[in-house]
C-alpha cells in the first residue's frame, strides 16, 4: 500500500540533545570541567528512549514509569538520574534539566528540512510521535517548520506512550489516513517500533551525533520511494 502519512520520534530521530557553549563552564565533582565521556554518559543518560541506568526507590520507580505523561514526575525521575550519572550539585541538576527541557537548545538532524519540505511537496502529512512532558512545537516553529507538521502526538497530552498502540493510532486519527497507510520513522525499535502493533510501517534510524548522521531520514525516504 501507497504511503499516505509518515509519523517521525523527535529526540534521536529529527533533533537530537547535544552540548552547547553552556556546557565548557560545568564541572564535575572533581571540579574539573566535564570531558567528552563525561559529557557523553549524561547527555545517554537524558535522552536514551529506554532503560535509564539508575536504582529507584518505589517512588522513584513511579517516577520514571510516569515520566512522559506527567511533567512532575518527569522532573523527578530525571533529577535523580542525573544525580546518579554524577552530576554533583543540585544547582548544576537544574541548570542541565531546564537546558533538556528548552526545545531551542535541540540541534536539528542535517536533513530535517529537506525531508519535511519532499513530504509537504508531495502532499504527505507529518505527524511528530514522541514519548515526552513537555512542548517541542517551538522548535519547529524557530525554524520555520511548524507549518510542515501537521500534527504533534505527544505523550503528556494524550496519554499514551510508545510503544503503547494508542499513541500511533492517535497520530493517525490526527493526520486523517489509515495505521497502514502511515510509516513511522524513529531511533527506538522497542518504542517506535510499537507502531508495527498499531497497523504501521516502522523505519528505524541511528541516534547518532547530527556531524556523523547527514542523509539518515533522506535515506529512509529513498528506501520507501518518497525521495
Amino acid at each position: 500500500m501507497a504511503i499516505e502519512a509518515v509519523l517521525f520520534d523527535f529526540s534521536g530521530t529529527l533533533f537530537r540533545l547535544e552540548p552547547d557553549e553552556t556546557w565548557a563552564d560545568m564541572v564535575g565533582a572533581d571540579n574539573k570541567p566535564l570531558d567528552r565521556s563525561q559529557q557523553a554518559a549524561i547527555l545517554d543518560r537524558m535522552t536514551t528512549p529506554v532503560g535509564h541506568g539508575a536504582v529507584f526507590d518505589a517512588a522513584g520507580r513511579l517516577a520514571w514509569e510516569r515520566r512522559d505523561l506527567d511533567p512532575a514526575m518527569h522532573r523527578m525521575a530525571y533529577y535523580e538520574v542525573l544525580r546518579q550519572a554524577g552530576v554533583p550539585t543540585s544547582a548544576l541538576i537544574e541548570q542541565l534539566y531546564d537546558w533538556m527541557l528548552d526545545p531551542l537548545a535541540w540541534t536539528p538532524y542535517p536533513d530535517t528540512d529537506a525531508v519535511l519540505k519532499v513530504l509537504a511537496a508531495q502532499g504527505i502529512p507529518v505527524a511528530v510521535v514522541s514519548n515526552i512532558a513537555f512542548d517541542i512545537r517551538p522548535a519547529f516553529a524557530a525554524n520555520g517548520w511548524d507549518r510542515l507538521v501537521a500534527a504533534h502526538t505527544l505523550s503528556f497530552e494524550v496519554g499514551a506512550v510508545k510503544p503503547d498502540p494508542r499513541i500511533f493510532r492517535a497520530a493517525v486519527e490526527q493526520l486523517g489516513v489509515r495505521p497502514e497507510s502511515a510509516l513511522m520513522v524513529g531511533d527506538s525499535a522497542e518504542a517506535d517500533g510499537g507502531a508495527v502493533a498499531a497497523g504501521c510501517g516502522f523505519a528505524l534510524v541511528d541516534p547518532l551525533p547530527t556531524v556523523e548522521r547527514a542523509e539518515g531520514l533522506l535515506e529512509v525516504l529513498r528506501r520507501h520511494e518518497l525521495a
